[in-house]
């Protein structure tokens, strides 16, 4: 299930402390879903302009390979060492490659806020659930669960059945275990995901226990524990960063 590798840098700061006035720059998604509980990124890599983690892969590739020139090889050669590194857990190692990208290829801005780049992905990918589901998980943290949902972005008909079901899930509330058992018997890939973004949405409600329990499931699930999804490597590092078991 290939999503758009152009974003999975939302201010996912479910696990930020509140504070009067957040500002979540382009880290990483797997930083802004663990928060303080990410320990492998140095507070200099943060205090910079930190790029974009791919959510899905089409976005970023048809900026980077479609541009002419030298440098958007490079750049597309950097977005491909910080995917190889996040894929091992290296999260400072990966920024510096993503930040390089944006420095060979000014089209790949930094984004001060996680936010506005889901918001503008969804103008280019407005049938995309989810970029929807990321930006409101940036905007819960900033505005608060029931703000964020009056905020949050409508897009078209996704032919995924499990994204549908996720997407209505975090726009209106609902029960993550609904969502997971409905797609328990079906495709392994369904499964993953469904298991991943009820984990999400525990995160958003800070449920740790939860979200611990159905993110693991998605981990050790077939597809993500065999799939080379980069979906499942960003669930991985993501129970690296909060020090969970997979076994």
């Amino acid at each position: 299930m290939a999503t758009s590798s152009s974003s999975l840098t939302a201010s996912h700061s479910l696990f930020f402390p509140r504070a009067p006035k957040p500002h979540p720059n382009r880290i990483p998604l797997y930083r802004l879903t663990c928060g303080p509980h990410c320990t492998t990124i140095s507070s200099s890599l943060l205090s910079r302009r930190s790029l974009f983690l791919p959510t899905a892969a089409s976005a970023i590739w048809d900026v980077l390979t479609g541009g002419p020139g030298g440098s958007a090889r490079e750049a597309a050669l950097a977005v491909r060492r910080g995917m190889n590194l996040f894929r091992e857990g290296d999260v400072s190692g990966s920024m510096i490659e993503f930040d390089r990208a944006i420095e060979f290829d000014p089209r790949q801005k930094a984004f001060e806020e996680g936010a506005a780049q889901f918001r503008l992905d969804v103008a280019a990918n407005p049938n995309d659930t989810e970029e929807s589901i990321w930006c409101y998980l940036c905007e819960s943290q900033i505005f608060g669960v029931e703000d964020a949902r009056k905020r949050f972005l409508e897009v078209g008909r996704d032919p995924r059945p499990v994204m549908r079901e996720a997407y209505l899930m975090f726009k209106n509330g609902g029960d993550p275990k609904m969502l997971v058992s409905n797609f328990s018997s079906g495709r392994e890939d369904e499964f993953f995901y469904a298991s991943l973004y009820a984990g999400l949405y525990y995160e958003s409600l800070n449920d740790t226990d939860s979200a611990k329990f159905h993110i693991i499931e998605a981990c050790n699930s077939l597809y993500g524990s065999s799939s080379g999804d980069y979906m499942a490597s960003l669930a991985k590092v993501h129970c690296l960063c909060r020090n969970w078991s997979l076994s």
